[in-house]
This record gives C-alpha cells, structure tokens and sequence, in this order.
C-alpha cells in the first residue's frame, strides 16, 4: 500500500529541495512536490496534506507569495492548514498567510518538529470551533480563547555556560522573560511556584539530570505539557530519540544556529499559551450543567453527540479518528477501597487527572463511574495507544486514601483503543474500544 503524502513541497526549482523529501519521507513525513500553482492546489484537493513548506526564493513581489498561500489555504478550509515560508524573515514576509517563517537550508528533523507543533495547533483550533457548534445545540455559548499578551515567560535550567547564556539572552531579545534556574532542585522550585510557557534545559556535562526533570515533569499533570527543549553538549551521547523518549519536545545540538533554537523554543511556548487558553475557555463550561459534576469532563450524552460531530469532520478533511475506552480494573484493593467509599472519593480526582493529561484537542468523558472514554482527533491507532498508556500510566503512580486504617491503594486501566475505519460509525468504533477494554489485562 502506498504512503500517503503529508506536506507538500512547492518551490521553482524542486530538485533542490531533493534532500529535504528524502529526509522527511525517513521521519514518517511522506513528500509530494511541485513546482505548480494550480497543481498544488489540485494536490491539496484530492490528498490529505497536513501541512506546505513553500520556497519561493526568486519572488520578486513578496504580495504574489502571500496570495498564494492564502489560496492554499483557502483551498482546504474549514480545514486549517499550516504552512512555512522558506526565506529571509524580514517584515514583508512576517504575515499571517505564513505560520512560520525560516531561513534556508532547512534541516529535515528541523523540518518535522516544526510541523508536529503547527499541525497539533491547528487541530486544537479546529477542535475548539467543534465544541462551539457542540455546546450552541444544547443552548450554551464557548466563548473563544482569550489571548495572553505578556511576554512569554521561559525557565531556563542548567549551569551558566556561554553558550546557554548566549541562548538565553537571545530569547530576551526576542521580548520572552526568562527566568534563570541554576540546579534542578531549583527549577523544580519555580516550575511548582510559578507559570511558564516552556523549558529550556542545557544538559552540558550532565544530561542524565537534564532528562531526570523532564520525566520527572511528565509524571505532574500540572506540568505534563509543559514544552521542554534540550540544548546537548559537543560531545553529548545521549540520542534524540532518547531524549524524546523521556519527555523532552525538541532537542537543539551544538550545530544549531543559536536564532534557530530560539525561534524553536518561541514556537512550542506559543503553541503551549494557545493551548492553555483553549483549555481555560473550557474550564469555564464546566458549571453550565452539561458536563459531568464530579470531574469536569464530558458525560456521556455530551460525548456521543460531540464524538458524532467529530467523526464527520474527520471523514470531511480525511483525517484519522481514535477513540480510546479505560475502564478501572477491579483488583482486590480497588474492592476493599468501593466498601468504604473510598474508591468513589477518588474517581473526581482521576477523572480530574485524565482531563489536565489529554491534549487541548482531545476530548475526554466519564461515561460510566469508572469508565472513561477519549476522542483523539487526527491520531492514529497506534498513537492513541501510546496516548492512552501514557495517561494511565501516570495515574497508576497516583496513591489515592483509603482511610486512617488501610494503606493507600492505586487505580489502574484495562485499555481499549480504536481507529474509525472507513465507513464505520463512531459509535462502532467506541464499542470496539469498549469490548477491548474489558479483556483482562495482558502480563
């Protein structure tokens, strides 16, 4: 089965962006390319493109090229799509038709972590204008996300060396307040204290710690999706895939153009105040009487018509759906903890937990009292897999009370995880989630 592609590359001289395919394509970001207008908007068309690089370089009018994306644009909507200017980023091209712009060359890992963020961002403001249309049915108006407009605030954590100063004080030029925190006790100090927009943390001669705090960071469903970058050492052992593996959202090595790694850095702190502002604009739903009391998330009804809306949207812009069911395991002390009462005291406050752990654009719900169900837009089956244990996971290191005479016990998931298939329902693929959520627990 051939892959299909999901970004398009248009440039007048494509062979030069050669490189550029290639080492996507190896990243899992499968290129088509074209040197055409009219066929890149055919392109968008009839594929499911997820996001353009677009390199003009020779463009004489800067006013053609904004067209021109606005036309791509223009082409997938409702379906947003991001889309990245490759050139000088001086003021005739810093426009809203660009979402991003770079100097070339550009770098393909560069490249896929650029477009991961927009992408993710894109997604969540679609979700939000879903959930507008879900909520005005049932007579309760979402007021949109209120932009922030203070400075970006980043914490930077790791010992003073030049070359993390020199970032830092790239990122102050850039208008971000960033906070210096020298030991990690430090930075764990002011990220319990304070509210950042993202992390940047100079593993120098001790990456191991480096990636210590970011763990230790995605085991808080506070600071779960904090954005975390990793400046590594010259002679750093530690691979990217490791780092990525831990926690960490971008790695910049010493190769990295310090105005690089700044504008990375700015990208993920700005896709994360979105994100939060998204979040806070539902937050204040959840004493409309539509959602559940006790944990804040979707009840079931509300779920089922949203889930509905969703998987329209999903077959409209040909995007994946996956629906995700965790059901608490009836283990002995989770029966000891029902007697008492406990368990029920404890079901807010995961319930509670599931909602701070999913993503902006994912929608969570109680749909039974220890049944929880996801919708994971533009996910795939084996990314909502991974979602799903990661959430689990991180509340199954949670000890909930089980009073003064018993010791604290934990709650566990049997997981089931479903893609919506083509021509299938949503509520198939809910159900087929829910029958795998009942099989016993794998050792």
């Amino acid at each position: 089965m051939a892959v299909q592609p999901r970004v398009l590359i248009m440039s007048e001289n494509s062979p030069l962006l050669g490189p550029l395919a290639e080492g996507l394509e190896r990243l899992g970001w499968a290129a088509q390319m074209t040197t055409s207008a009219a066929e890149a908007i055919q392109i968008l068309i009839d594929l499911p493109i997820e996001a353009v690089i677009l390199d003009l370089p020779t463009a004489d009018d800067h006013g053609q090229v904004e067209a021109l994306a606005r036309r791509l644009k223009a082409a997938v909507a409702p379906r947003q799509l991001p889309i990245i200017a490759l050139g000088a980023p001086d003021a005739l091209f810093e426009t809203p038709a660009f979402d991003l712009v770079l100097s070339p060359p550009l770098h393909p890992a560069q490249a896929a972590m650029r477009m991961e963020t927009l992408v993710r961002s894109a997604i969540a403001d679609e979700e939000f204008n879903l959930r507008q249309q879900t909520f005005a049915e049932r007579g309760k108006r979402l007021e949109r996300p209120v932009d922030r407009t203070e400075p970006l605030r980043i914490l930077a954590i790791g010992e003073p060396a030049p070359q993390f100063l020199a970032l830092s004080n790239m990122l102050a030029k850039a208008g971000a307040e960033v906070v210096g925190a020298f030991t990690a006790y430090t930075g764990f100090d002011y990220l319990h204290e304070q509210s950042f927009d993202a992390v940047v943390m100079w593993g120098g001669t001790n990456t191991t710690e480096a990636l210590s705090i970011a763990g230790g960071m995605r085991r808080n469903t506070r600071l779960f999706h904090i954005p975390i970058t990793l400046c590594t050492a010259t002679n750093d052992k530690v691979t990217a895939t490791e780092a990525f593996n831990r926690g960490v959202s971008d790695v910049a090595t010493p190769d990295t153009a310090e105005h690089d790694t700044a504008q990375r850095i700015l990208e993920l702190a700005r896709a994360y105040r979105r994100q939060t502002a998204i979040r806070a604009a539902l937050d204040r739903i959840r004493a409309s009487g539509l959602m559940d009391g006790a944990t804040g998330l979707f009840t079931r009804d509300l779920f089922a018509a949203h889930l509905l809306r969703l998987s329209q949207t999903a077959v409209q812009n040909r995007r994946p759906l996956s629906v995700c069911v965790l059901r608490v395991i009836d283990s002995d002390e989770v029966h000891q903890a029902r007697t008492g009462g406990w368990m029920e005291r404890a079901l807010p406050q995961i319930g509670s937990m599931i909602g701070r752990l999913v993503r902006a654009e994912d929608t969570a719900a109680r749909i039974a009292p220890e049944v929880f169900a996801l919708a994971l837009p533009a996910t795939a089956l084996h990314e909502g897999q991974a979602a799903a244990e990661r959430i689990a996971a991180v509340i199954a290191c949670t000890a909930f009370d089980a009073g003064t005479d018993r010791p604290a016990f934990v709650a566990e998931f049997n997981i089931g995880v479903a893609q919506m298939e083509p021509g299938e329902s949503a509520a198939s693929a809910l159900e087929r989630a829910a029958a795998k959520a009942l099989l016993p627990t794998q050792s």
